[in-house]
């Protein structure tokens, strides 16, 4: 059956090349009032006024802000365990070698997640792909990185693809691969690109493949060695500049990396250097809520011409949040952007990252992933914080959720 959308505020975000950069993040290419039409999964036209086709169902948006669903684009949603106790520990006031000695801390939450099955962890991230979808994201990227070891990791990429596979919605899985380090740093860095990337490569041959540098992972010299073997047939990403800057930004624009996720800690040579770079930053506003309270100089990035997405970073240690609509808000309240580019980190430039053309946008031949607020004025999907501001979500053509 077909559906046909009326009278709805639509931000097409379409025209211009699909990565937008600088000037560009602000246009949200609106039509004040008009009507979408979807059809076999995809959206047939856009319009002021649109026939409906005999037997087409109809939603009357009133006014109300109709736009592409969300594309969480950076989380680490497959996990198992009970992190909840760590926070409440920390919270406390206990040391983290005082939460580790409990059995908990990034330690501890690996260890349970060696522990599930497949199908557990398949469950426990469908739980969480749920919530996600009630909020608007349509669209979810899910790493990898809390196995460490080849059987566990290759478990939680299965995981992730039969979670998605049951989902409405579309998960797009990613190896990060150079999380964590166990034993000697350069040892394991060397046997991990010997032992682990080659078995996952073979088993899922255009996956992405991440590593975390900083000063509580990987090295430079470690993720530089990794990257480099793995980009030759994967595309690649990595997170940088979280708690400091180590060199990592010039070294990922020159790999040709797709993203460089957090940049919290960026100075502002990096951030001149990325913004004349074809590189995507990607900024997790709730991570650094939640932990440091440093934030990324998004807004001076696109001052300078560059290109930003946004994600939610969901994970349970740093980000235990799965909405888009909180990171929105987050992103504009403290790292310099504007709702308008907020919405398009949230939607076409997500998805350009994670390498999808066909959607982030309200045109005909896009998937039809769609979100219709209850706000007659986008503005309020970031002045407004905590609540859910979705009224009907369609995803894949199909009404999911709400009205």
């Amino acid at each position: 059956m077909k559906l046909i959308i009326r009278n709805a505020r639509i931000l097409t975000l379409s025209g211009g090349a699909m990565l937008r950069r600088g000037k560009a993040m602000n246009d949200l290419g609106v039509v004040e009032q008009g009507d979408v039409l979807v059809g076999d999964g995809k959206i047939e036209a856009v319009g002021a006024k649109i026939e409906a086709p005999e037997g087409c169902e109809t939603v009357d948006a009133n006014g109300r802000v109709l736009m592409p669903g969300f594309v969480d684009c950076h989380t680490h949603a497959c996990w198992a365990g009970r992190p909840v106790d760590d926070w409440a520990m920390r919270i406390a006031g206990k040391s983290e070698k005082e939460i580790a000695l409990a059995g908990g801390g990034p330690a501890g939450m690996m260890q349970a997640v060696r522990d599930q099955t497949k199908k557990q962890l398949a469950a426990g991230l469908r739980q969480r792909l749920d919530l996600m979808l009630r909020e608007g994201t349509t669209t979810v990227e899910v790493k990898s990185g809390y196995g460490v070891t080849l059987d566990a990791e290759l478990r939680i990429l299965h995981a992730i693809v039969r979670a998605g596979q049951e989902w409405p919605g579309t998960v797009t899985p990613t190896a990060l691969l150079g999380l964590t380090y166990e034993g000697d740093h350069e040892e394991f860095a060397k046997k991990t690109v010997r032992e682990l990337l080659p078995p996952i490569a073979r088993e899922f041959p255009a996956i992405t493949v991440d590593a975390v540098c900083d000063s509580d992972a990987w090295s430079v010299e470690d993720c530089v060695r990794l990257l480099e073997k793995a980009r030759k047939h994967h595309p690649i990403r990595v997170h940088a500049n979280r708690l400091s800057s180590l060199g990592m930004v010039a070294e990922a624009i020159r790999m040709g990396v797709q993203s460089i996720d957090h940049l919290d800690a960026s100075p502002k040579a990096d951030l001149e250097q990325l913004a004349k770079s074809w590189v995507c930053g990607v900024i997790l506003p709730s991570s650094s809520f939640h932990t440091n309270q440093r934030f990324a100089k998004a807004g001076f990035l696109v001052e300078l011409g560059g290109a930003v997405a946004l994600g939610t970073d969901c994970n349970p240690l740093s980000s235990p949040t799965h909405s888009m609509p909180l990171a929105i808000a987050l992103a504009v309240r403290f790292c310099g952007l504007s709702p308008a580019e907020a919405i398009v980190a949230a939607t076409v430039n997500a998805a350009t990252v994670l390498g999808l053309k066909d959607r982030g946008t309200i045109e005909p031949g896009q998937r039809a992933d769609l979100i219709l607020l209850r706000h007659r004025d986008e503005r309020q999907l970031a002045w407004e914080f905590g609540g859910n501001p979705v009224d009907l979500v369609v995803c894949g053509g199909a009404k999911v959720g709400g009205a």
